[in-house]
């Protein structure tokens, strides 16, 4: 039996020290854990003095990491101290166990670290739902709790810094995001999009070779100002982006020319005439036959609707108003008159 409780421990407990399992009792969902510290004595949490007396102990049950899909639940027997400076304000205290539980804690280290690592990579409610997953029930908001606790990690300072604005109100209030372009990682959010702001953040961190930006002018005043040292270049978005605005230009300025090359009634290719028929046969050609003024009409304004940038049927209106021949003998040949 002393074989399967060292075994236990160091299953349950790998890395924390002065812990003992009293007990394991295993059921169809849950697996319950009784452990107590062997320790002698405490560190008082007020004053920080060593205290060996026992005022009291109670049970404590924080939720550890599942195992093998069943509840891991700890029966910690946890024990009050009395602090032995009479001038310190705490008369008395609770021992923690490093690396296992803190003051007011439900869940255990382990679990908090594994919650907020699940925070990281799925936010909120992504994150609360795969906790439920292995058998954490947790809210989204608690997730995200976690998250934001977590320390600040020591990041390398960036060389190239790419700077950018987002909005955390659509048309009314903005900020500025600042991105490390080598390794693709947000650095810093800055609560506005003034150069002062950006300029200040750039100052303090002189190691920057490379600002990668748009083409706002508080972002190119901001760098100019807070780093002059830099090299100022645009992304590859923005040089799409530009490109492609030049071209759309450039097209719209030149849709004259198109215009000159779309071919005009009078143009049309004429087709071969078909053997005189007997006069007999002869009469007016049908309405809606293809060689008639409406079949000429109608082969025209397909020919012009594959053309960019030819005159509208409006414009045709406006052209008959002016006097153009050929569009006159069309209009009149159509109505018969």
């Amino acid at each position: 039996m002393e074989e399967v409780v060292l075994r236990m421990e160091e299953l349950m407990f790998p890395s924390i020290a002065d812990v003992s399992v009293v007990s394991v009792d295993v059921s169809n969902e849950t697996i319950r854990v009784e452990a107590r510290s062997t320790t002698t004595g405490s560190a008082c949490s007020g004053c920080g003095n060593w205290s060996i007396r026992v005022h009291s102990s109670y049970l404590r049950f924080p939720v550890d990491v599942p195992s093998a899909g069943r509840r891991v639940v700890l029966c910690l027997r946890v024990r009050r101290f009395a602090c032995p400076v009479a001038a310190c304000g705490r008369r008395t205290f609770v021992e923690q166990m490093p690396g296992l539980t803190r003051k007011y804690g439900r869940w255990t280290e382990r679990l908090r670290s594994t919650l907020a690592a699940v925070g990281l990579a799925l936010a909120g409610r992504a994150g609360a739902r795969m906790a439920g997953v292995f058998g954490v029930s947790v809210s989204s908001s608690t997730v995200l709790r976690l998250v934001e606790a977590l320390p600040e990690p020591d990041l390398p300072a960036p060389r190239v810094v790419g700077v950018d604005e987002y909005a955390t109100c659509k048309g009314r209030h903005y900020g500025t995001v600042l991105v490390d372009v080598e390794t693709r990682r947000p650095v810093d959010l800055l609560p506005d999009r003034e150069a002062s702001s950006l300029a200040a953040w750039l100052a303090k961190r002189p190691g920057i070779e490379v600002v990668c930006r748009d083409r706002a002018p508080f972002f190119a005043e901001g760098a100019t100002v807070g780093a002059p040292q830099t090299v100022q270049v645009a992304d590859r978005w923005h040089l799409w982006h530009n490109l492609s605005e030049a071209a759309e230009r450039c097209v719209a300025d030149h849709r004259g020319c198109l215009r000159g090359t779309a071919p005009g009634p009078s143009q049309q290719v004429k087709e071969p005439e078909e053997p005189a028929a007997p006069l007999a046969r002869r009469g007016p050609p049908a309405t809606g036959s293809p060689t008639g003024p409406v079949g000429q009409i109608t082969r025209i304004r397909t020919s012009l609707r594959h053309v960019s940038g030819v005159p509208r049927p409006t414009e045709y209106a406006q052209a008959h108003r002016d006097g153009d021949g050929s569009t006159h003998c069309l209009l009149a040949a159509t109505t018969g008159r």
